[in-house]
């Protein structure tokens, strides 16, 4: 059960209905960017490298509910491989609650990689019926591009690197009104950096980490001032807290 705040007496919430009531309105020329992450108190997001050790089942709800909205799922390359992605195969009843809204009965993944090192052979190309897309740049190699093409749809989206404007410019001209990011953190840094991100939803896992894991978001800092959030909500369930921030429109 998810509380609104921590405590017996406190009323639950359902994030199956508060999630999509949430309000996501697309910016002009892309999509609405939002994230999920999860980080324990001091900042760690992986145990042993993999997410999962640090989550529990109110994470596993928020994970599918925030998923269950998201037309698009971003994420690096090195996710994809690190965390085995598979193509997404949401529950009956989000399906049906997806199609009613408007939109495609599973959310498509698309993997951001400069240098197309993926192999066919990865649990995300496996589903003959679901073709990934393929964020790459100009610079990747040919014969990379031909391997993957058969299994995903492949873009250019930059010379020398992924230019995630020009990605997201892609998905808006798709028709696609809400992106999902998750991650790894360095995918994060470039979506702050380029100041591309409109929700930021973080689950902070009651265990500490230590050590050297990164932290949600690494990378360049954004040319301009720091992006703005005003915090939307915190819920809790069994020591877990699940925050969602929102882009400030007063700044």
């Amino acid at each position: 059960m998810i509380s609104l705040f921590p405590g017996d007496a406190q009323p639950s919430v359902d994030p199956w209905t508060a999630v999509p009531a949430d309000e996501r309105t697309p910016p002009d020329g892309r999509p609405w960017v939002y994230t999920n992450m999860i980080a324990s108190p001091d900042g760690g997001t992986a145990v042993a490298g993999l997410s999962g050790g640090l989550g529990g089942p109110g994470d596993k709800t928020m994970f599918a509910a925030l998923r269950s909205v998201a037309d698009v799922i971003l994420v690096g390359a090195s996710t994809v491989r690190e965390e085995q992605y598979r193509p997404s195969n949401p529950r009956e009843t989000t399906v049906a609650a997806r199609v009613a809204r408007g939109q495609e009965a599973r959310p498509i993944i698309a993997v951001v990689t400069r240098s197309l090192d993926l192999e066919p052979d990865l649990p995300l190309f496996a589903d003959p019926d679901y073709r990934p897309i393929i964020f790459t740049a100009a610079s990747s190699p040919a014969d990379r591009r031909e391997r993957i093409g058969s299994r995903a749809d492949v873009i250019t989206a930059g010379e020398t690197g992924v230019d995630l404007t020009v990605a997201l410019a892609e998905l808006a001209d798709r028709g696609h009104r809400t992106v999902l990011s998750e991650g790894g953190p360095s995918l994060n840094g470039q979506l702050i950096a380029a100041d591309l991100v409109d929700e930021w939803n973080l689950s902070i896992s009651p265990t500490l980490l230590g050590a050297d894991s990164k932290r949600a978001a690494v990378g360049p800092l954004a040319d301009g001032p720091p992006p703005k959030m005003t915090l939307s909500r915190v819920w809790t369930d069994e020591s877990f807290l699940f925050c969602r921030w929102v882009r400030r429109t007063d700044s």
